[in-house]
């Protein structure tokens, strides 16, 4: 790998953690700056919004407030940068705490993200959340 290779990976990865912070500290500013203007969000695999970055933080900012707490956790990015363009993959585990729950919650699934490289750097202009599990769901039956 190119030196420069290795700089767009450390910087997407370190745009994916800043998006789990801007997620768990309900921090909107800062999930804002993940993304460019227009970008398209879609968290319809988890039963959330779909649209565009400042439909989803409206919604966030409505909805997010009865969770606890969230712990998001990103791991295994794959990043596949062509120039200024870049898809990557990357695995989430996210703990949490949800409302009228007393035992904790867990999900995991991808992030799909197709980013461009920005005078600011890289920013994210679609993502697309692949929830393959969830373990304690509200509403699921107790053993």
């Amino acid at each position: 790998m190119n030196p420069a290779g290795a700089s767009d990976d450390a910087e997407i990865a370190r745009l994916l953690y800043r998006y789990a912070r801007a997620v768990d500290t309900k921090d909107w500013e800062l999930y804002r700056s993940v993304f460019t203007d227009d970008a398209h969000i879609d968290y319809s695999s988890a039963g959330a919004i779909v649209g565009t970055r400042d439909e989803v933080v409206d919604w966030f900012a409505a909805n997010f407030g009865v969770i606890g707490w969230s712990m998001h956790y990103i791991t295994n990015i794959e990043s596949d940068i062509s120039g200024d363009t870049a898809t990557v993959r990357a695995m989430f585990y996210n703990p949490m705490q949800l409302p009228g729950m007393t035992a904790m919650s867990t999900c995991g699934g991808y992030y799909h993200h197709e980013l461009v490289r920005t005078p600011d750097g890289w920013r994210s202009r679609r993502l697309r959340e692949e929830n393959v599990w969830f373990d304690n769901a509200p509403g699921a039956p107790t053993a």
